[in-house]
C-alpha cells in the first residue's frame, strides 16, 4: 500500500467510525490534522470503536493524549540521538 493511501484509508476509517457515533465531520477534520500521521489516526479510531466516548469533549480529550504520547516520543528519540552522539565523540575523540 503506498502512502497515499494509507493516509486515505486510515481518514476514511477515522470518519466512519467517528460519524458513526454522531459527531460532525468536522470535528474529525481537525482531529486528523492534529494527529499528523496514518498510525496516530488509526490509534484514535481503534479508541473510537472500542471505547464509544459520548462527549466530543473525551474525543478531544483522547486526540490530545496521542499527541502528547507522540511528542513525549519524539523527544525520547531526539535525547536519544543526541546522547548517542555525544558518546561517539568521547569515545572517538584524540587524547
Amino acid at each position: 500500500m503506498n502512502d497515499r493511501t494509507e493516509w486515505i484509508n486510515a481518514r476514511n476509517e477515522l470518519m466512519e467510525a467517528l460519524t458513526g457515533l454522531g459527531f460532525p465531520e468536522r470535528l474529525g477534520e481537525e482531529i486528523i490534522k492534529n494527529l499528523g500521521s496514518p498510525k496516530a489516526i488509526r490509534r484514535m479510531t481503534s479508541y473510537l470503536i472500542y471505547v464509544k466516548p459520548k462527549t466530543a469533549e473525551l474525543v478531544v480529550d483522547e486526540m490530545l493524549a496521542i499527541c502528547s504520547d507522540i511528542s513525549a516520543w519524539k523527544d525520547k528519540k531526539a535525547s536519544e540521538e543526541a546522547n548517542a552522539a555525544y558518546n561517539d565523540w568521547l569515545n572517538n575523540k584524540p587524547f
